[in-house]
């Protein structure tokens, strides 16, 4: 009795014990609850009896439903990516917001009417500087939406580093996790404490990149990046690395590339079209998808719109009846036409330059200052089935709608991940209330097994006093 009753004893203290780590670990990211598994001794046989030996402790154990864990990781990588691609798409939307500040469309329409005023008074010096004025305001603001389109590309640049550094510090803490767990659970021993950190590590690395895991027989997990970038191999670790890369296809000269290094002694591998998933895809798709989209559509539209001005001003004559020049400095190409777009320094110098003649000697000849001012309505762009405000207006549309669908989705899986976070709350979380029951509980089987002890000692103190009778 006494050897049963020391042994309820130590069960009971065991139990409070985990008891009062669920308590402290209350609030711990990914902590998983824990319970005391006891079975009971094996009985001792007498003749037709069974007599019991009490029971023992076999092992704590955490309460965690891998499938769940599994399913939990899969929607905190899609969050991490809705989350960054909503985030970004927002900053973007500033750019084209034209409610705060005045914007492109705002220039366009003011360079358009200020022809047409001209075409009202050709003679007029005034209006010649009003023209020219709204010309140089344009060309700013190109360049405004430009800068701050590629202000957004850094930005994104300088987050993608800071995540890849997270990344490269969670995995050499799973690698070293994989050892500790390893050296534990040799022994036969769950190692329940550094199980739920790798787990909750696992799940923060896949909210920043897509990644591929899998765990081995001998406990140790092998975590992938993309497709080929093995980041975790047992107890060793490889690090992602961040350069400035040339420009191609797709993206912008000196924007951030994500390379890979499968030994000390290889080249580096370029790995960023393989992240496409968690925070850093997110990042990688509003960077070289949306973002070098808007530029080159910037591009075309200011291209056109040089293309057109000089095509018509050439045509006419300006104040001292001369040919005209070119409104608009030559562009080289339609890459990169938005941020170069420039006013003719001689227009910029001499207002007279402009031409809204057609012919010289022509007092009152505004038919060049028509055409120009015609051009707003003209559909030039997009094969010709575009105007350039319809042009202006689609890029401002899709934006406005591509924004709105980004924080829609962020919003819906945000809620998503929130209900699986429950769930796993409710089946692996803790609570204060049952751990108050159970602490009362094991408190008393504690008692129980004392005072079983006490009695047994005065069982034995009897037998022992009986000689004396």
């Amino acid at each position: 009795m006494m050897d049963i009753g020391k042994r309820s004893m130590m069960n009971s203290q065991t139990a409070l014990q985990t008891v009062s780590h669920n308590i402290a670990n209350k609030s711990t990211k990914g902590y998983s609850r824990q319970r005391v598994e006891v079975v009971a001794n094996e009985p001792i046989t007498k003749g037709r009896l069974q007599i019991g030996s009490g029971a023992s402790t076999t092992r704590i154990s955490r309460i965690n439903n891998q499938y769940l864990e599994k399913q939990l990781e899969g929607e905190q990588n899609q969050l991490g990516f809705l989350k960054a691609r909503d985030e970004s798409l927002s900053r973007v939307e500033q750019v084209f917001n034209e409610q705060s500040q005045k914007g492109l469309n705002h220039f366009l329409g003011e360079f358009f009417n200020s022809f047409r005023e001209l075409s009202n008074n050709p003679e007029s010096l005034a209006t010649r500087t009003a023209v020219k004025e709204s010309a140089h305001f344009l060309t700013k603001d190109f360049s405004r939406a430009v800068n701050q389109l590629k202000d957004i590309q850094k930005d994104i640049d300088f987050q993608i580093a800071s995540h890849v550094e997270e990344i490269n510090e969670m995995t050499r803490e799973i690698a070293q996790l994989n050892e500790k767990i390893q050296t534990v659970e040799l022994n036969g021993v769950p190692a329940n404490d550094e199980r739920d950190r790798r787990d909750q590590l696992i799940k923060e690395l896949s909210e920043k990149i897509n990644i591929r895991y899998a765990e081995g027989k001998d406990g140790a997990v092998t975590i992938t990046a993309g497709n080929s970038a093995v980041l975790v191999s047992g107890h060793s670790h490889r690090d992602l690395i961040v350069a400035s890369t040339p420009g191609r296809e797709g993206k912008q000269e000196g924007n951030f590339d994500i390379l890979y290094k499968a030994s000390e002694n290889s080249n580096p591998i370029n790995v960023t079209a393989q992240i496409t998933g968690g925070a850093v895809g997110g990042l990688l798709d509003v960077r070289d998808k949306v973002v070098n989209n808007l530029l080159d559509q910037l591009d075309e539209m200011a291209y056109s719109l040089a293309q057109e001005v000089n095509k018509a001003h050439v045509e006419g004559f300006n104040r001292y009846n001369k040919k005209g020049v070119l409104f608009f400095e030559p562009l080289k190409g339609v890459k990169g036409a938005a941020e170069s777009l420039r006013l003719n320094p001689l227009i910029q110098s001499d207002v007279g330059q402009i031409a809204a003649a057609a012919q010289p000697n022509a007092p009152g000849d505004n038919r060049i200052a028509n055409i120009l001012s015609s051009l707003q309505y003209k559909k030039v762009l997009q094969d010709k089935t575009s105007t350039f405000d319809d042009f202006y207006n689609s890029i401002v549309s899709k934006v406005g709608i591509e924004t709105s669908r980004a924080r829609s989705a962020f919003e819906a899986q945000s809620d998503i991940f929130n209900q699986l976070k429950n769930l796993r709350e409710s089946i692996s979380g803790v609570s204060l209330d049952e751990e108050a029951t159970k602490m009362i509980e094991f408190q008393k089987s504690f008692d129980a097994s004392a005072r079983m002890i006490r009695a047994a000692d005065e069982m034995m103190d009897t037998v022992l006093n009986l000689k004396r009778y």
